[in-house]
Formats: C-alpha cells, sequence, structure tokens
C-alpha cells in the first residue's frame, strides 16, 4: 500500500490507516499506537517502557489529526500506558470538530444558571498513601482525577487536587 493510499484511508477514518501514520513517527521513539473508534470517540492508545509524555503526544496527536482532517474524527480521547501496567498514566480528552456558536452560549447558560462551579481537594493518607512511590501516586491520583472529570458532566469542576504527605497532583480547567 503507498503513502498516499494511507493518508487517504486515514482522512476517511479508518483506524488501521491512522494507527499506521502515527506509528510511523511513534516506534523509532519507542511508542507504539493503537486506535480504534468507541463511544463516539477515536481512541488512541500510547504504550511505551516508560510512562509516555502527555503534553509533548497529545500536541502531537492533535496536530496530526487536525491536519489530516478526517471529517468523521470529531471527538478524540487519548491514553498514556507504561508497558506491562493495567491501568492508565493519563488519559486526555478534546473536540476535534468545530463547535456551533448557539451550542457554545446554551452551555455557558446551563453552567451559569445552575452555579455549580467546583473546586476538589482530595487528601490522601493512611500507612499506604505515605509510602506509595512518587510515580505510583501521580498515577493513581491521574486516574482518579479523569474518573471524576468524566463522571461530572452536568457539574463545572474548576480544579481538582489531591495530595498525600509527599506529593499534589493538580489538573484545571
Amino acid at each position: 500500500m503507498t503513502q498516499l493510499n494511507i493518508v487517504e484511508l486515514a482522512k476517511q477514518g479508518d483506524v488501521g490507516a491512522i494507527a499506521s501514520l502515527m506509528n510511523r513517527h511513534l516506534q523509532p521513539k519507542g511508542i507504539a499506537a493503537k486506535v480504534a473508534f468507541k463511544d463516539a470517540y477515536l481512541e488512541v492508545i500510547l504504550e511505551s517502557t516508560e510512562v509516555p509524555n502527555q503534553q509533548t503526544l497529545v500536541a502531537f496527536v492533535c496536530k496530526g489529526l487536525t491536519k489530516l482532517g478526517a471529517m468523521s474524527v470529531q471527538k478524540v480521547k487519548i491514553y498514556g500506558q507504561q508497558n506491562g501496567k493495567n491501568f492508565y498514566a493519563w488519559i486526555k480528552d478534546f473536540d476535534l470538530g468545530i463547535t456551533e456558536p448557539d451550542t457554545d452560549l446554551e452551555d455557558n447558560q446551563q453552567f451559569s444558571n445552575n452555579s455549580q462551579i467546583l473546586t476538589l481537594s482530595i487528601n490522601l493518607s493512611g500507612n499506604i498513601a505515605r509510602e506509595l512511590k512518587t510515580e505510583d501516586f501521580e498515577n493513581i491520583a491521574n486516574k482518579i482525577i479523569n474518573d471524576i472529570l468524566y463522571s461530572c458532566d452536568d457539574i463545572l469542576i474548576e480544579k481538582i487536587s489531591i495530595s498525600n504527605e509527599n506529593c499534589v497532583i493538580s489538573k484545571e480547567r
């Protein structure tokens, strides 16, 4: 299959072609991309021997998919995972599509009418929380943060902070 055919297939939303294009750039860096459509999202799982760099790889995927212009890809969810781990180190989702202004206005009015804007702070305590390695604590905290953000669609959460005695992990919207 030629490069042109792969690009055309990727533009049509072919997950195999999208993964192939990503892997051409990522595999030399020791990162493997798996791509699938699930629940209206294009899901991209990035695996490496080390936890993949979230900032760099989210920018790479976003830029690549935007440049590709696949009309069938509107929402993207990216997972960063270290090989051999049973949980994701981080998750990032975003919309590629252009949102109509009326929809944005309705969403803003909904949040301003409900006035449900929260900042959450969670402190993990106890012997197990104190003894966690920093990397393990960061992975657990990021998983908790992402789970909260994804399950609270009707509440605008501005910031979540999770801490133990050694570390604080925060995420702001």
